[in-house]
């Protein structure tokens, strides 16, 4: 798939939050509704302006995933589940590295077993790990960093 990644527009914002919803009704099978609906509100009202977005566009620029950066760390990857297993999220990366560096980090809910082999693929290895994520709730993160890629 021909893929050209660009920084995040505001125009882009609710197709990326719709990308990140169905990506995550998808993939998060371990989250309940209510929850999806909460982490969604977070990403509707600013999570996306947040953070140092890029937009991996397909075919007629349409946003197919996106990264959104702080610093070295991943705080979101998201691919349009239409595309998954088509190499964007890893192209979404090798940007991320190449204009980030390749010590590279990343949190990752341990019940997403796709996400964690996912990133083991990538070079990604767990330095640590925390009982509850980032808004005190009981899903597991592994902290994961990286060094190299292959």
């Amino acid at each position: 798939m021909q893929l050209e990644i660009t920084p995040f527009q505001e125009s882009d914002h609710d197709r990326l939050v719709d990308i990140w919803y169905r990506a995550v009704t998808r993939t998060h099978a371990f989250l309940a509704e209510s929850d999806i609906r909460f982490y969604r509100d977070i990403v509707q009202n600013g999570a996306l302006r947040e953070v140092e977005v890029w937009v991996g566009r397909g075919e007629n620029q349409t946003p197919a995933g996106f990264i959104g950066l702080a610093g070295t760390k991943i705080e979101m990857l998201f691919v349009d589940p239409q595309y998954h297993g088509k190499g964007i999220g890893s192209r979404l990366i090798q940007h991320a590295r190449k204009t980030k560096g390749d010590h590279l980090q990343v949190d990752v809910n341990e019940q997403n077993d796709g996400a964690c082999a996912f990133y083991k693929r990538l070079g990604f290895v767990q330095v640590g790990r925390s009982e509850l994520d980032g808004s005190g709730k009981p899903f597991p993160l592994l902290h994961l960093a990286c060094k190299s890629f292959r």
